[in-house]
């Protein structure tokens, strides 16, 4: 498996374009300003992969090539973060990296996570392009199984609430890798997300704050209103 921290962001680019369609998109988050990539073709990627898929198999769709509303908003909530010096901030389940991204450019020392090849390598290049290396870290992390060497301030994910198999590992992952007390978790998910299996499991080890938030899509024409459901998960004392 390719390791994206050890590649040029020339190698990077043509790996990534041998597989997609790619173009950078300017994305705004208060004051920040990122160039992110976009996957162009992602329509017909997911054609693509629909056809190979094998008979009774299951079709494992990218949902980590997509911005998705929640990973804005979480990109606000994290504007208003306490942040001290050497602070460490761990992004689960990535994507193409914007919430760590924006914590970058706040000032934090970041690990940007996911568990696709592909994901990691446009969030290297996302870094790279933003140029947030000395900031930003890009790791391969299952937080269903892996144990890491630190813990953080600051752990947030951006809807890593719907496989409910995951729920229980989860929850252990964040008591092993949370700081301490002043530390705390940050997850963004649809509203109609219920993750009832995931609150009852937390809530024996965590106090949960949760806030909604509505939103409307920028490309929705007809002006739906959505819910996104915020969460904050400190450890009991």
């Amino acid at each position: 498996m390719l390791d994206p921290s050890k590649m040029s962001y020339e190698e990077l680019l043509l790996k990534v374009k041998e597989k997609f369609e790619i173009d950078f998109e300017d994305i705004r988050i208060g004051d920040i300003n990122l160039s992110l990539i976009k996957i162009v073709n992602l329509e017909d990627y997911i054609d693509k992969l629909a056809d190979e898929v094998r008979e009774g198999d299951r079709l494992e769709l990218p949902f980590w090539a997509k911005i998705w509303p929640t990973s804005l908003l979480l990109s606000y909530v994290l504007l208003k973060l306490p942040m001290e010096k050497g602070d460490e901030l761990l992004e689960i389940g990535a994507g193409t990296g914007l919430c760590g991204l924006v914590a970058a450019s706040m000032g934090f020392n970041v690990t940007i996570s996911d568990i696709e090849q592909d994901a990691l390598m446009i969030s290297q290049i996302n870094v790279l392009k933003n140029s947030l290396q000395q900031r930003a870290r890009v790791e391969r992390v299952d937080f269903t199984s892996d144990r890491l060497s630190k813990k953080f301030r600051y752990i947030i994910g951006s809807e890593v609430l719907y496989k409910q198999e995951h729920f229980r590992p989860l929850v252990k992952f964040f008591l092993r890798h949370l700081r301490d007390e002043n530390s705390f978790i940050i997850l963004a998910k649809d509203y109609h997300l219920k993750a009832k299996k995931f609150y009852k499991l937390a809530q024996e080890y965590f106090v949960i704050q949760e806030k909604v938030i509505g939103y409307k899509e920028k490309d929705n024409e007809k002006g739906e209103r959505h819910l996104c459901t915020i969460l904050r998960l400190s450890k009991k004392l």
